[in-house]
């Protein structure tokens, strides 16, 4: 089941078992500053491309209903002169053998409440002291992991390549990124099986 508000998408992976569902994974996440103003059937999309993204690991080879509360869906993933984005959206729902099944709001509840949770603003009471000593030994022992196609992304967006590349480093480099392309927040690959997939850092 999937959802979408002006500000959040939901979703909940569930399996049938004796013709009663049952949960296995509940999820939901904000909306950026640039989904933000997608059209209301667009964030409808995005909270279905979001779910099959999230659960992919349960959801790859298995038949897949989805129920979601816009019928305007299937127009959507019929047009043929789709944006771009959509476009992408729909070349990942290929990678998945589903129907997309409408079900009213009412009887969507959870994926609805999902993704209509509102976070609180932090108060006073909820912030913790801070502490104007921080020994170096803790500060040099931070770790920040980088994602591996950092520097992919460095050049899509911004023509960046890495200043100590060797020549030959370099060549090689404008070659292979060839088969990426920038989407923000996400990089995604032309594959060789024609299927385009996002890329996502070691430790996701």
């Amino acid at each position: 089941m999937c959802d979408a508000s002006d500000y959040a998408v939901g979703a909940v992976l569930g399996q049938r078992k004796d013709k009663l569902p049952h949960v296995i994974y509940y999820a939901s996440r904000t909306l950026n500053d640039a989904q933000f103003n997608y059209a209301t059937t667009e964030k409808e999309l995005l909270a279905v491309v979001f779910a099959l993204e999230k659960f992919r690991s349960y959801l790859v080879g298995a038949k897949i209903i989805v129920y979601t509360d816009h019928a305007a869906l299937k127009y959507l993933l019929s047009k043929k002169d789709a944006k771009p984005r959509l476009i992408r959206w729909v070349l990942l729902l290929q990678e998945f053998d589903l129907e997309i099944q409408d079900k009213k709001g009412s009887e969507n509840v959870v994926a609805n409440h999902l993704s209509r949770l509102i976070i609180p603003a932090a108060t006073e009471a909820d912030s913790l002291p801070l502490s104007e000593s921080f020994p170096d030994e803790q500060l040099f022992a931070v770790k920040i992991d980088t994602p591996w196609f950092a520097d992919i992304v460095n050049y899509l967006a911004k023509g960046a390549v890495h200043p100590d590349f060797s020549d030959q480093q370099k060549k090689k480099f404008l070659f292979d990124v060839k088969h990426y392309f920038w989407d923000e927040p996400y990089l995604y690959k032309y594959c060789a099986d024609q299927i385009i997939r996002r890329c996502i850092p070691e430790a996701e």
